[in-house]
């Protein structure tokens, strides 16, 4: 498994074997207080931010498509629990069908779809206004209250759906399983939807494996303009 070849500072998979994960106890609790202190001063402030800007998004949704503004999912999250995740409504209410519809049509989306788990050209997304939303992150928005009530995290692997989940080896499902899923992470800062499965795997093992402090700091960092810029989403 390849590490992710922007240079960031966290480990190779392979090099972080005797790394986080095999580090006193103290140190791991001194992080998680460090995690969750940082957390809440940044996503609090976020959040009031954020409100205005979720309710004229949301305000958008409800005149340009039928359907409810919000969109839920219970996912996996730490230790396996299940988190309800929560999105601005950025598709179609008959998405599911459509996008089987779609795979059936389209063997090169197909193609796409196994190795991705995502599409370039997506015919369950809203025209114009879902695009927008999910370009600059604005649909992740609601996420901020599952970091404030400690369900997430700000920095952390992604909450996969099921499905996507259903498709890594079930060692790395369960290293996954040791931490907070999180609104932004390593391969989100450093390829986001270009990501395909094994770099997913080899970021998010790489972050889960080498994480501290300024890591999560780092990737903070780089999540700012990353989503300014919109590359990379879809």
């Amino acid at each position: 498994m390849n590490c992710p070849q922007q240079t960031t500072p966290v480990l190779c998979p392979q090099e972080a074997q005797d790394g986080f994960l095999h580090s006193p106890g103290r140190s791991k609790r001194a992080y998680d207080i460090a995690k969750r202190a940082m957390d809440l001063a940044l996503a609090l402030p976020l959040l009031v931010v954020a409100i205005p800007i979720i309710a004229m998004a949301g305000l958008m949704i409800a005149l340009i498509s039928p359907g409810p503004i919000f969109y839920f999912q219970n996912r996996e999250g730490l230790h396996g629990r299940r988190v309800r995740i929560w999105k601005l409504r950025t598709m179609v209410a008959d998405a599911e069908q459509l996008l089987e519809q779609y795979l059936i049509r389209e063997p090169r989306a197909r193609s796409d779809w196994e190795q991705y788990m995502k599409l370039h050209r997506d015919p369950r997304v809203i025209p114009v206004l879902g695009s927008f939303l999910r370009r600059y992150s604005i649909d992740e928005l609601p996420q901020l209250f599952n970091v404030a009530i400690g369900e997430m995290s700000l920095v952390g692997p992604r909450p996969f759906p099921d499905y996507h989940l259903e498709r890594f080896p079930a060692e790395f499902r369960e290293l996954r399983k040791q931490v907070l899923p999180g609104i932004t992470g390593l391969w989100q800062v450093t390829h986001r939807s270009d990501a395909d499965l094994s770099l997913q795997q080899a970021a998010d093992t790489a972050y889960i494996r080498s994480r501290s402090v300024w890591v999560d700091l780092w990737i903070l960092l780089r999540t700012v303009p990353t989503v300014l810029s919109g590359r990379g989403a879809y």
